[in-house]
Formats: structure tokens, C-alpha cells, sequence
């Protein structure tokens, strides 16, 4: 019994996985933007097919980019979890991913 109501409570938590990670790409968006124009004073980044761009500013924000973006996704991933075990009392994650946890030594804080 006990095993069905992890596999429903994952299907379940597909859809807002989902959601919440469509919320954390634009969160993550407006911080990058932010971010850019902090570091740069410039209102876009450059993209890697820019001709007038050097190869150290397009390096520089793919790297601010990749990193704000999974700083972001991780934290709303994380978050929804937590609120998913917190109501629900069970972990929404796939059972791999608590074998390799046990693995490594890390558990749930």
C-alpha cells in the first residue's frame, strides 16, 4: 500500500514540478538580467552568435547564466519537495534517488 502511494504522489508532483520549474526559469531569467546589468551596465547580454561581441564577455555570461540558472532550479526544486513532504509526510523523489543519497552519506536535512 505503502508503495502505491509514493508512485501516485510522484505522478502527482509531475505537474507541479513542472509549473515550478517554468516559475523558476523566469525567476532565474529576471535575475540574470538584473545581474548583467549590474556587472556590465548593459541591458542585454551577449549571445553567443553576436558578430561585435569577444569571445570573454559571451564566455562570461553563458557561465553568470548556467550558474544563476541552476542556483534557482535547485532551490525551487528543493523547495517544492519539502513543502510536498511536509504535506503530504512523503518524499517525492524516486527511490534511485534515495539509494544514492544513502550511498554518498547524504540524507534529507
Amino acid at each position: 500500500m505503502a508503495k502505491k502511494k509514493k508512485q501516485k504522489l510522484s505522478l502527482a508532483y509531475k505537474p507541479v514540478g513542472f509549473v515550478l520549474g517554468w516559475a523558476g526559469g523566469s525567476l532565474a531569467g529576471m535575475a540574470f538580467r538584473a545581474t548583467w546589468k549590474a556587472m556590465r551596465n548593459e541591458d542585454d547580454a551577449p549571445d553567443a552568435l553576436d558578430r561585435d561581441r569577444r569571445w570573454g564577455e559571451i564566455l562570461l555570461a553563458a557561465a553568470v547564466q548556467g550558474a544563476i540558472f541552476s542556483m534557482v532550479r535547485s532551490a525551487v526544486d528543493r523547495a517544492g519537495a519539502k513543502a510536498i513532504e511536509r504535506s503530504t509526510g512523503v518524499w517525492p523523489a524516486k527511490e534511485a534517488t534515495r539509494k544514492a543519497e544513502k550511498k554518498s552519506g547524504r540524507g534529507r536535512d
